[in-house]
């Protein structure tokens, strides 16, 4: 298996538009209607003030993730759209890519990593702990949803 290879882009490319489609429709199947209905602007993720990123697998688009800017104080990243095409799972895509997307919001000046997930992504939530995430108190669009999960770590 060739190395996997991460790559920065516009929020509003070609390639990470139609990776976001794939993962919307992963969480809609998942939880209903469109998947995900925060609102998000492509120039949140333009640095410095966030970075979304693609991973290419044998030259393949398989991957994604990216991180904006959350709060006053300017030092905490929001992680968003983290996804892995279903034929690359299990091989160490997310990882790869979230380590990116810390790397990356790290370069950036940002101290800690928050994110929003959803009760029916088992998967998700393992490789969250896993890489050190703690449980935080919900926040954002879905604060108030049930099921909603929200997690934070230092980076």
């Amino acid at each position: 298996m060739s190395d996997i290879e991460i790559h920065a882009v516009r929020f509003d490319s070609p390639v990470a538009q139609r990776l976001i489609r794939d993962a919307l429709a992963d969480l809609g199947a998942r939880y209903g209607g469109s998947g995900d209905e925060t609102p998000v602007d492509p120039a949140e993720f333009a640095p410095p003030v966030g970075a979304f990123l693609v991973a290419h697998l044998d030259g393949e688009p398989i991957g994604c993730g990216g991180w904006r800017s959350h709060g006053a104080a300017g030092d905490t990243a929001e992680l968003k759209r983290m996804y892995t095409a279903p034929a690359a799972r299990g091989r160490g895509v997310a990882r790869a890519v979230l380590a990116a997307v810390e790397r990356s919001a790290r370069e950036h000046g940002r101290k800690r990593m928050i994110l929003e997930c959803g009760d029916r992504q088992p998967e998700a939530i393992a490789m969250y702990t896993s890489a050190g995430y703690e449980r935080i108190p919900n926040f954002g669009f879905y604060k108030d949803a049930p099921g909603c999960i929200s997690f934070g770590r230092t980076l």
